[in-house]
């Protein structure tokens, strides 16, 4: 039987969501769940039940296998707890939660004996970007060597409408900044690829919004170092024009077009003892076959291919997989919040102007 899976939140993640639990036999789209009287028309769109609150849809229709949620970073946790609450598995949205308090709040709500049967999982939907597998499987295979460094950039523009209501929370400190809502995404891809981030250090850009109405952060250049002595550099900025980021790289969001070609906006470069890789053009340079390694020599360029797939359509076939017993979780609860941890790290080391050192054990 097909899982019931309803949507909280019908902003822009959520309808996208919606196609996916849609467009998967396996998976039955219940409802869609929103307190903004617009959300009743997109509900109409994807031929849902609209509810605006979890409580009316509980008391109108049988209660869903699943959620995914959708909503302001900040509500993640409150709409996550009443979900599991009433026995719902859970694929939240990432940042897991605006706080790492929160955060381990939540994690210490799902492990309770009665929540012991429940997923909780973080929708970093990255690690089923075709891109990223790829990425994973050449490290697996060390074709680089050892890796000792990787360079990573996310810039582009976001126009004045991204942060008018109802996202104007994306303004503030407390909720928004390009750290918690898009660099949150490459620490985890980070740290699928190298294991865990235990240090930070980060410098703030140079401000191009008006503050206010402006709080949060709009970029910085970060130095990482990772539990495996890999170390990295890396620069966020949401105020540039610019193809350099994993959307217009990849093509995954169909808002951002796509650059015609992976090399015009190369987003990260991971380099080894034996040879450097680009990505997303998955160009690896070496000295594989010459007379000696040696920068006397011409590298050697192999490209490899990467085939499509919905990174959306890939984690909620996933979603089902996990809550069916028959996988573990690719990003569960622990894992989101370990990406949250560096962010707010990273965060602290704007404010300090002082590196800041992440506890390995969390």
């Amino acid at each position: 039987m097909s899982l019931r899976i309803i949507i909280v939140g019908a902003g822009l993640i959520g309808p996208r969501h919606a196609q996916s639990v849609l467009s998967n036999p396996l998976t039955e789209l219940a409802a869609l769940i929103d307190p903004a009287s617009s959300a009743a028309s997109v509900a109409s769109q994807l031929q849902t039940a609209y509810f605006p609150s979890i409580s009316s849809m509980l008391e109108s229709i049988a209660k869903p296998d699943a959620a995914i949620v959708c909503t302001p970073n900040h509500t993640h946790v409150a709409v996550s707890r009443e979900l599991l609450a009433n026995g719902i598995h859970v694929l939240v949205e990432k940042p897991i939660s605006d706080s790492i308090e929160t955060g381990l709040e939540l994690l210490e709500f799902a492990r309770k004996p009665e929540n012991a049967h429940l997923k909780l999982l973080v929708g970093h939907h990255r690690r089923f970007n075709p891109y990223v597998l790829k990425t994973k499987e050449i490290l697996d295979a060390k074709s680089l060597g050892q890796v000792i460094a990787v360079n990573g950039l996310w810039t582009l523009f976001k126009p004045d409408q991204y942060f008018e209501p109802p996202g104007d929370w994306r303004r503030k400190q407390s909720a928004g900044g390009v750290i918690p809502i898009n660099l949150v995404h490459d620490i985890d891809v980070l740290h699928y690829l190298f294991g865990p981030v235990v240090r930070v250090h980060a410098e703030k850009t140079l401000p191009q919004r008006p503050n206010p109405p402006h709080e949060s952060e709009e970029g910085a250049a970060l130095t990482l170092r990772f539990a495996s002595g890999v170390v990295g550099t890396f620069l966020v900025c949401d105020a540039t024009p610019s193809p350099h980021n994993f959307e217009t790289g990849t093509g995954e969001n169909p808002l951002i077009p796509q650059s015609p070609t992976g090399s015009d906006s190369d987003f990260y470069r991971i380099f080894g003892s034996n040879a450097s890789l680009s990505v997303p053009d998955m160009t690896r340079w070496s000295y594989d076959r010459r007379a000696e390694k040696s920068w006397n020599e011409s590298l050697v360029v192999e490209r490899f291919e990467v085939e499509h797939a919905t990174p959306f359509d890939m984690q909620l076939g996933h979603f089902v997989d996990v809550i069916r017993g028959n996988a573990e979780p690719s990003c569960s609860g622990a894992e989101g919040l370990r990406a949250l941890i560096v962010c707010q790290a990273a965060r602290k080391a704007l404010e300090t102007g002082q590196p800041v050192d992440i506890d390995r054990l969390v």
